[in-house]
Order: structure tokens, then sequence, then C-alpha cells
């Protein structure tokens, strides 16, 4: 029986940033579809809506974090020019072979610009962005290692951050655990899918750890399937 009491802190194949081949393609490929079906890529989109309304400009430059194959930069996009926004993108992972097949994927994305990067890195802090965005990447860290995350985000931003993660909980861990099952052809995703979930966060999870972080003006608010958007105001 699983513990759901707190935040698991077994690693994930994805967790090693030399992981690539046909395993981490066909990984990238589902969890596009996943998200797609269970309506995760709104609570980014929602998020950033919330930050542009705050703050009217002509065009903005939003840096996507552990941006992975570039999927949500694609729909970020899509929803910015639906909405008539003007906005440049910045994919950032630490996993070059990630970034390498983010590029390729996208190379008709003009207005993205690719990064290989570690996110604890005094480099990082040295660029700013207008927004910060982050999908199914906090879960990653220990708290520990996620009030030094949030600190270099606060650097880096100028507007906001988002932040758009799973809620940890036995229906959205039974679920994903049993729809990997029968329907993935990829043994990373059957793997990191529910552990992901267990590796997520509770409403006091969070709460804790932007007190933590002294963070003490946000927005934490929950989305079906089992999402919490994290907006930060800067």
């Amino acid at each position: 029986m699983s513990d759901f009491s707190h935040r698991s802190e077994q690693k994930e194949f994805m967790d090693d940033l030399d992981c690539s081949g046909a395993e981490l393609e066909q990984t990238l490929r589902e969890l596009k579809t996943i998200n797609r079906w269970l309506g995760g890529n709104k609570v980014t989109t929602h998020g950033l809506q919330q930050l542009f309304r705050q703050h009217p400009q002509s065009i903005y430059q939003v840096a996507d974090i552990g941006c992975g194959g570039g999927d949500m930069i694609q729909v970020m996009d899509d929803w910015a020019k639906k909405h008539q926004h003007a906005v440049d993108f910045v994919g950032v992972d630490a996993n070059r072979n990630i970034i390498e097949l983010a590029s390729v994927r996208m190379t008709s994305k003009t207005s993205v610009r690719w990064q290989v990067q570690n996110v604890f890195s005094d480099d990082f802090i040295k660029e700013k962005v207008d927004v910060l965005t982050c999908t199914l990447f906090t879960h990653h860290f220990t708290d520990g290692e996620l009030v030094d995350l949030l600190a270099a985000f606060r650097q880096k931003a100028r507007l906001g951050i988002v932040i758009n993660d799973l809620h940890r909980h036995p229906l959205a861990y039974y679920s994903i655990k049993w729809l990997t099952r029968v329907f993935s052809n990829s043994n990373m995703v059957r793997n990191d899918a529910p552990l992901s979930v267990m590796r997520s966060f509770s409403r006091q999870d969070w709460q804790r750890i932007l007190d933590q972080a002294d963070i003490k003006s946000y927005s934490l608010r929950w989305f079906w399937a089992f999402r919490w958007q994290l907006v930060i105001p800067i």
C-alpha cells in the first residue's frame, strides 16, 4: 500500500540527465497525449493570462523551465497567437538530448531559443525574462531544493512565475497507474507517471515550502484533473 502522507524522494528514470534515444522520444510523445487528455495544459495558459492581464505589454519574454520536448511551448504559443499576445519563448532543460530533440521537433518556431542549463547554476539567473513557467517540473526536487529553486526563479523573473504540477492523491495515483499499464508502450512512462504523483504535492506541502521560501504573496488553485496552479507575482 502506497503512503500518501508525505512526498516520495524516489528518483524517476527521467531524472537521468543522460537519458536519450527511442525510449525518450516515445515517453515525450505519450506525455504530450496524457497532458492533452487530462486537461493539464490549460493550467499554465490560465496562469499566463492572469499575469499578462495584470501587466499589459506590447511583447513578453517567457522562459519554460524543464521544457522537455517543447510541447508546452507549442501550447503557449498557440494560446498567445489566439489571444493576440506577442511572446518570445526560451526553452530551458538540463538534458542536452532533450533540447536537441525539441529544437528539431520545433524548427518552425523561430520565436523560441533553446538553452541547456542547470537551474541551480549561477548562469541561470543572469538573463532576466518576464515570466517563468514550468509544468510537471517542480515535483522532481526535494522541499529543500525547491526553496533554493524558488529563490532563483524570483531573481530571474520580472513579472511572475507560473507553476503547474500534480496533486498527490490516491485517485490520481491509481488512475494513472492503470492507464499507463494498459495504454503505454514506454517503460519510462509506466514507471515515472505514477511515481510523479507520489513525488508531488498536497496543499499543505506547497504552503510549507512557500513559507520556508519566505513567499507571502501567491495564488494556489486546484484544477481538474489533480493539478495545482501556483502563480507567484514578483
